[in-house]
């Protein structure tokens, strides 16, 4: 489990940085309350996984083990697919806006926070735990919010934006 917590931490803090091309800047502000909410959760959650967790023999092979954790490889895989399709969605040279599509965006305006979310609650359900459960919880509503004013966007500049799409759960909401 904590295998999983750093591979995503890994990826989120060092890799996709570095993928990102002609970014828009990111305040400082900003940077440091996500700095400080990371090194929180962090420390929340190795603290909980390495001295007050406790698994029975076998917890490997419990299905909630195995359904958490084929939730969070599935939603890591969501999720690094629709941060591929948001950073090709222009040609070098060019600027504009364009309507993201394929992948999970076919069903929801933030495929790329459905892919987080979907993350967080296999891990949540994989390790157990209240804290893990609470940082699943705490990204439900912070990504929903953030998927929802997205959503918004995208209806108000696209006239062809896809009506039918849902803003982060696919066929609900």
């Amino acid at each position: 489990n904590t295998i999983h917590f750093l591979f995503f931490v890994c990826y989120r803090a060092l890799i996709f940085p570095l993928l990102i091309r002609e970014g828009k800047p990111t305040p400082f502000f900003t940077f440091v309350l996500a700095l400080l909410f990371c090194v929180f959760n962090g420390y929340l959650q190795g603290r909980s996984l390495t001295t007050y967790a406790t698994y029975p023999a076998g917890w490997l092979g419990d299905s909630r083990f195995i359904t958490g954790f084929l939730g969070w490889l599935i939603g890591m895989a969501i999720n690094i697919h629709s941060d591929h399709i948001l950073r090709n969605l222009r040609k070098p040279g060019e600027t504009g806006y364009k309507i993201p599509r394929g992948g999970m965006f076919e069903y929801v305006s933030g495929a790329n926070f459905f892919g987080e979310i979907l993350e967080w609650f296999g891990f949540a359900l994989a390790c157990c735990t209240i804290e893990s459960l609470a940082f699943a919880l705490c990204s439900l509503f912070i990504l929903g919010s953030r998927a929802r004013q997205h959503h918004k966007w995208y209806l108000e500049k696209f006239e062809d934006y896809p009506k039918d799409r849902k803003i982060v759960i696919p066929f609900l909401y």
